[in-house]
This record gives C-alpha cells, sequence and structure tokens, in this order.
C-alpha cells in the first residue's frame, strides 16, 4: 500500500459532493490539497475544516476548469512547494437537462462538453507531462455509468462521459513505459448536487431521482478513489464500475418504500 503522506493531490469540483469527499479522506491520511472550484466560499470553508481536523495544508484555486487560458496560468504560477503535482482527481463535471436530443438546449449541451470533456482535458494535459518528468504520478478520471450506454434523455451527457472513458484509456496507453497510472471511476446514482444542477436547482425533482431506494454517497466513491491510488506501485485499477444495491444499469433501478423498512427494523 502507498502512503499518500506530504503528497499533493489535486482535486477539481472540490467545493462539494465527491471531490469534497475525496479532500476529506486524503487530508485524514496526511496528504496536501490543491482544492478547485469555482465557489470561493465553499472552498475556504472546507480548507478551514481541514485545517482544524487534520492539520492540513491546502492550496485553493478559484477556478473554471472550462477556461483554458485560466488553467494554463493557474497551473503555471503554483508555488513552488505547490508545483509537483503527484495526484490528479479530474471529478469536475455535471449534466444539465433531460431533454429529448432534438429539443435539447444549446447552452446546456455546450456546458457538459466544455466542463466534463474539455476541462478535464485541460487540467490532464498541464499537469501530466509534470508526473512524466518526475517518474511518478496518478490520474483519475471520475466519469458515470452513463459513459457505458445511452439512457433516454442523457443524449450530451452520456456522449461526454463515454468521451471521458476513451480519454482515460487513451491515456494510459500514452504512458504506457512510464510509472504514471490512469484510473476511471465509473459511478452510478451517487446523492450529491448533481440531479439539482441537472434540473436547473429544481430540489423537489432531484429528490425524486433518489427517492425509495439507497443510493451512494460521496464518500462512497472517495474511499474507491483512495483504494485505487494506495494499490501497490506495479498495480493499476483501470476501470471501476460501482452502482447501488439498487441500481442494475443506466436505466434498471429498484424502487422501495425506505421508511417502511426503516419502521419495520
Amino acid at each position: 500500500m502507498i502512503s499518500v503522506e506530504d503528497k499533493i493531490v489535486l482535486i477539481t469540483g472540490a467545493s462539494s459532493g465527491i471531490g469534497e469527499s475525496c479532500g476529506k479522506i486524503f487530508a485524514q491520511s496526511g496528504a496536501k490539497l490543491i482544492l478547485v472550484a469555482r465557489r470561493q466560499e465553499k472552498l475556504e470553508k472546507l480548507a478551514e475544516e481541514l485545517t482544524q481536523k487534520f492539520q492540513t495544508k491546502t492550496y485553493l484555486l478559484k477556478l473554471d476548469v472550462r477556461d483554458r487560458q485560466a488553467v494554463e496560468s493557474a497551473i503555471n504560477s503554483l508555488p513552488e512547494s505547490w508545483k509537483d503535482i503527484d495526484i490528479l482527481i479530474n471529478n469536475a463535471g455535471l449534466s444539465r437537462g433531460l431533454d429529448k436530443l432534438h429539443l435539447g438546449d444549446f447552452n446546456d449541451w455546450e456546458e457538459m462538453i466544455d466542463t466534463n470533456i474539455k476541462g478535464l482535458l485541460y487540467m490532464t494535459r498541464y499537469i501530466v507531462p509534470g508526473m512524466v518528468s518526475r517518474d511518478g504520478g496518478h490520474v483519475v478520471n471520475i466519469g458515470s455509468i452513463a459513459g457505458r450506454g445511452a439512457y433516454p434523455g442523457g443524449n450530451v451527457y452520456c456522449a461526454s462521459k463515454a468521451a471521458v472513458r476513451a480519454i482515460s484509456e487513451g491515456l494510459k496507453q500514452d504512458l504506457l513505459g512510464t510509472p504514471v497510472r490512469v484510473t476511471e471511476i465509473q459511478p452510478g446514482l451517487v446523492e450529491t448536487e448533481f440531479s439539482e444542477v441537472r434540473f436547473h436547482g429544481d430540489t423537489e425533482k432531484a429528490k425524486n431521482v433518489y427517492k425509495d431506494l439507497t443510493p451512494l454517497t460521496g464518500d462512497d466513491i472517495a474511499d474507491l478513489v483512495f483504494f485505487c491510488v494506495t494499490r501497490s506501485p506495479h498495480v493499476n485499477i483501470s476501470e471501476l464500475l460501482v452502482v447501488p444495491t439498487d441500481q442494475a444499469n443506466g436505466t434498471m433501478i429498484h424502487r422501495h418504500n425506505t421508511s417502511k423498512i426503516k419502521e419495520e427494523n
């Protein structure tokens, strides 16, 4: 098992959900964190919590990964003590809408493609060369079960996550011969802000996505990310699909009356 103590871990989308959970699990193990997100206040709150609990060293980047020039400037301007990034967690991503393709919103499409694909590419392009030159590093891309097959209304989102899967496979092939490892995690239903973002802030609609089932949590995914990066150096977990027990694939979900079950127990 590899120790992450004093390793520099950069996490995009770190202000909530899976990214926030990743920050907590790596902080607990002594890593130094570069926390990246658009919401500065949430980053500051998380950094304060991690510093108080674990004395974590953090560096905050208010950054929109869709902006290539901003990404280039942010990475190139890191202080010397923060430049040697050991682990990159490409977590920033989102879904917008569930429209049929022929009725889709162009702005929604562009936001998903620019964040889920281009943002991931930008971060990878500016960080991985340093890993190669230092003979070590690990890239973890947060994909989705949606990347394995489309579902009704998921058209562009599913396509963006299929791209993440292809990019992850291609990156591993391109890095063959180096010690740099590449992992893609493909979660099913995870209860985060994901559905609220998809439905443009409609909290009731978002809650119905997880109604009468037990979804995964951000902590569940962070636990898997941590597992993958702490394996022996000769072990590369290339792909990991994880779903709730109540889910079989992108469209098959078992719903039950959870409140009734809790009462009976």
